[in-house]
Parts: C-alpha cells; sequence; structure tokens
C-alpha cells in the first residue's frame, strides 16, 4: 500500500471467564479470535471522511474542520474523532473509507469494541501518532470513545482483548494490570443464535443490584471486599439480601472464583484441556443459575454442543442472546455440523492476534 491507502484490523473476541466483572475491578479472562473488523482508506484531499459500511447497509460523510455532532444513539466513529481532537491529535486529511468484517453484529463477541478499536487504530496511523503502536493505549481510547463519551456502564475488557490479542488476564482494581497468557488452546466453535441482545440494559441491571448488594452486606460486614472476601464467610448474610441483590451478588463472587482458578489453570507446566472445558461449562451455569442471562435457545445450543462432543461450552459476553461458544478441541467440525441444525450461524475459530496495521 501507498501512504494514500491504509488498511487496520482488529479481532472480536470471546470471554472464558468473568462476564460482569470488569466494572467492578475484579478480574476476567478473555481471548481475541479470527473473527475481524477491517478498514481500508484512500487518503482525500480534503478533510472529509465519506465511509461505506455494507455490513449495516450504511453511509456516513462528515468533515473533522471542527467537534462533531452526534446524530444517533452510540455515535462512535464521531466519539472516537471528537476524543482524539480533544486530546490535541490532528487529522490532517479526510478519507475514504470501507468497514466491513466478520465479527458477528450485537451478539456479544464485541463486534462494537473491535470497530471503535480498529477505527482510533486507523486515525492514530493517518496522524503518524506514536500512540498508533501502543495496544493499551488504543484500548484505554477505546474505552473512552465507546463507554465514557456515552455514560454507559460498561467496562474495558472487549477493548483490552480486541486491542492486545492473545489470551489475556486483565485485573480491574485501582491500578490495571493486564497479563498475556500462554496459549495452549486449540480450535473453539462459536455459534450465534442471531437472537439480538440488549447489552446496555442487561449490564446496567446486574451492576445496579450487585452494588446495591455490597451496600447491604457491609452494613452487617464492615469488612467485606467483593475481591478477597471468601464467599464461605459472607454466605449467610447473603442469604437476607433481596432476591435480585443475593443471586447476582452470590454470582458475581463465583465468577470471581472460577476466573482465578481459570488463571492458575493457564499457569500450569501441563495446560489441562478437559479441566479447562469444566471450568467453561461451570462459568455458564454461573451466568445461567444466578445471573440470568441465558435463553431457551442459548441452552438448547450448549447442550447440543456437549453432545456433540465439545469439553465445555458457554454463553458469551453480556448474555440474553447472541453467541455461545464450545471448546472443540479437535472435534471441531462434528460440533459446528451439530450446531448448525439448531439454526445458529456458527464459525469454527482461533485465538488471534490484536488490533493491527495489514500490508
Amino acid at each position: 500500500m501507498t501512504e494514500e491507502e491504509l488498511r487496520v484490523s482488529a479481532p472480536g473476541r470471546i470471554c472464558l471467564f468473568g462476564e460482569h466483572q470488569d466494572y467492578f475491578g475484579l478480574s476476567i479472562i478473555a481471548a481475541a479470535i479470527n473473527l475481524r473488523i477491517s478498514i481500508s482508506g484512500k487518503k482525500r484531499k480534503d478533510r472529509i471522511f465519506k465511509i461505506n459500511l455494507p455490513d449495516i447497509e450504511d453511509t456516513e460523510e462528515f468533515s473533522v474542520e471542527k467537534e462533531l455532532e452526534y446524530t444517533k444513539e452510540r455515535d462512535y466513529l464521531k466519539s472516537s474523532i471528537n476524543l482524539l481532537k480533544r486530546k490535541g491529535i490532528n487529522l490532517p486529511a479526510g478519507w475514504d473509507c470501507l468497514i466491513q468484517g466478520t465479527v458477528p453484529i450485537n451478539a456479544g463477541s464485541a463486534s462494537s469494541s473491535a470497530l471503535v478499536v480498529a477505527w482510533i487504530k486507523f486515525l492514530l496511523e493517518t496522524a503518524k501518532d506514536e500512540r498508533a503502536k501502543k495496544a493499551d493505549e488504543i484500548a484505554e481510547l477505546g474505552f473512552l470513545a465507546e463507554v465514557a463519551e456515552f455514560k454507559e456502564p460498561g467496562g474495558k475488557m472487549d477493548h483490552y482483548a480486541s486491542s492486545l490479542g492473545g489470551v489475556v488476564s486483565i485485573n480491574f482494581d485501582e491500578k490495571l494490570k493486564v497479563r498475556k497468557l500462554k496459549n495452549p488452546l486449540k480450535e473453539f466453535v462459536l455459534a450465534d443464535s442471531l437472537q439480538k441482545k440488549d447489552t446496555t440494559g442487561m449490564l446496567g441491571y446486574i451492576k445496579n443490584h450487585v452494588l446495591q448488594g455490597i451496600a447491604d452486606l457491609r452494613k452487617k460486614r464492615e469488612g467485606f471486599s467483593l475481591k478477597n472476601s471468601p464467599i464461605q464467610e459472607v454466605e449467610d448474610e447473603i442469604e437476607k439480601l433481596s432476591p435480585d441483590a443475593r443471586r447476582l451478588l452470590k454470582g458475581t463472587l463465583l465468577t470471581r472464583d472460577l476466573a482465578a482458578e481459570g488463571e492458575t489453570l493457564f499457569g500450569s507446566d501441563v495446560f489441562d484441556h478437559a479441566r479447562f472445558g469444566d471450568l467453561l461449562t461451570s462459568q455458564h451455569e454461573v451466568l445461567r443459575d444466578y445471573l440470568c442471562i441465558s435463553t431457551p435457545k442459548i441452552e438448547q445450543m450448549i447442550e447440543t454442543a456437549l453432545k456433540a462432543g465439545a469439553l465445555g461450552a458457554k454463553t458469551n459476553g453480556s448474555g440474553g442472546g447472541g453467541c455461545i461458544f464450545a471448546y472443540a478441541c479437535d472435534k471441531a467440525e462434528g460440533i459446528a455440523e451439530a450446531l448448525e441444525k439448531t439454526g445458529a450461524k456458527v464459525y469454527i475459530v482461533h485465538i488471534d492476534d490484536g488490533v493491527r496495521k495489514e500490508n
């Protein structure tokens, strides 16, 4: 490509352990997958961006001469530009852009975050800004443009998973800690139920009830810590909370412990694929029984994958529809065939790199 052309891409992700944990400052383990959002562009002689989005049958056109007005809900392309300009990054020219990808849209695989991460990488490259080469800074900018700008309740998991790639453990405590884990993982089968999700509604509902449960619990147990208190020490007090706060807080603590066990597994000398599959299924059961984010279609797909030989399977992302994934190991073709019979859209995937500039 010439200096007048540019192409970047960013991956979607699967959440192995830790759904609905990052915005509480707890740990998650996520992995980037080889379904990606790609942005290609040709430089213009003015400062106008013309953007074609064939996957959603949409187009955008705007000038970057001044602050952009948001004209739709979650106007991420414009919010990213506004954010970068506020941080002193100059966008010297406009571009004709094509945005398309293979990440299932609104299905729990971080399509919106992959879009924002890829778009910020694209803009930083056009500005020849050194932050274009810093995946952690791209992740932070992605969070600000997608979540903070619109005062939404989500966390940073998707942005870091998409920016860094591979398998990552992320602790969202007061000081963010990100570790790349070794990747012994084999193939997965990702299956889209084609049931659309209400991601922001689900996030807000869970977050508010857990925070209320914590506040009520601390009236009885002043030293209670969401990060450190063993569930056995507070189980009796949790049972006295309101029904929603009780199950959601307990589910949060169980997920916290599963994420810790998963990280220990990745650090072992010999990776136990069967145990990994069991932990995935246990994580799904917590999400189903305590956070109540499964659906009958998701349950049918999970059962189908396990019967077809998957070592484990779980819903992916905030829940209420969207995708599941199954750890297929060496049985991907058969599991994919079985899941297709449920009416799902199926992908065989593996772990992939983070955001990158393409040659």
